[in-house]
């Protein structure tokens, strides 16, 4: 693997020092007039932090269905170079589990915030950690690090390109086909889907809406909630 990592057709990298944070860097640059398809990446060799940056033509309600696209990209790039006994799931809205412990995640930004509203940016950014960088391996189950789960050979550069490609392959399916074909990819991968869960709020989780919305069970009442109640506030 080459040191810096080559990106596919549509999508351009801009490597920054181990110390900026990407995801501020891409919203940054979003509100400039930066091109869509930027990945901003950390070159820090103990963290996978990466940002990109897309235009979407859409309203934000449909847009921010991207962030499941990001999420499948991830977990698909961990499958192809992670040993195939370690499994990779989601916990709704933003994190990412590998062997059941959560393992990074994903973090999303617009200019807008009404649903209906077309935004003329939107940022979503990936985090994952390859080793700990504090305390003691072991001391929190409920966290881990992927040269903890046995994926010493996967660095954070190759999981960077990997990341790319195939994210850039699922918002081509998105794009062509909606959110349906992205839906039936997310869901298996979803753990926590058909669970009663406390977080972000409590009830059922029986599922996503055909908007990526996740329908919460609370007694006889569904509600909806959408990722963008998520989307950091700038």
């Amino acid at each position: 693997m080459s040191e810096s990592p080559q990106f596919p057709p549509l999508f351009t990298g801009k490597a920054l020092p181990k110390h900026t944070d990407p995801f501020d860097k891409a919203v940054s640059r979003a509100i400039a007039g930066v091109d869509s398809g930027t990945i901003f990446y950390s070159e820090a060799v103990d963290t996978l932090r990466a940002a990109l940056v897309l235009a979407p033509e859409t309203p934000l309600e449909e847009a921010i269905q991207a962030v499941y696209v990001a999420q499948i990209g991830l977990a698909e790039s961990l499958g192809a170079l992670a040993p195939p006994e370690v499994p990779v799931h989601f916990a709704w809205p933003d994190r990412i589990k590998v062997n059941g412990a959560v393992c990074g995640g994903v973090r999303f930004a617009a200019d807008v915030s009404d649903p209906k509203a077309h935004p003329d940016w939107l940022v979503i950014g990936i985090e994952v950690p390859f080793m700990h960088l504090g305390g003691e391996p072991g001391e929190n189950p409920n966290q881990t690090c992927l040269y903890e789960e046995g994926c010493v050979d996967i660095t954070p550069m190759a999981l960077l390109e990997s990341w790319s490609r195939h994210t850039l392959l699922w918002l081509t399916y998105f794009m062509d086909s909606g959110f349906a074909r992205v839906h039936n990819e997310w869901r298996p991968r979803c753990d926590t889907l058909g669970e009663t869960i406390s977080q972000p709020r409590s009830g059922v989780f029986v599922g996503l809406d055909e908007k990526g919305r996740m329908l919460l069970r609370q007694g006889v009442m569904t509600e909806t909630v959408s990722l963008i109640e998520f989307a950091e506030h700038l």
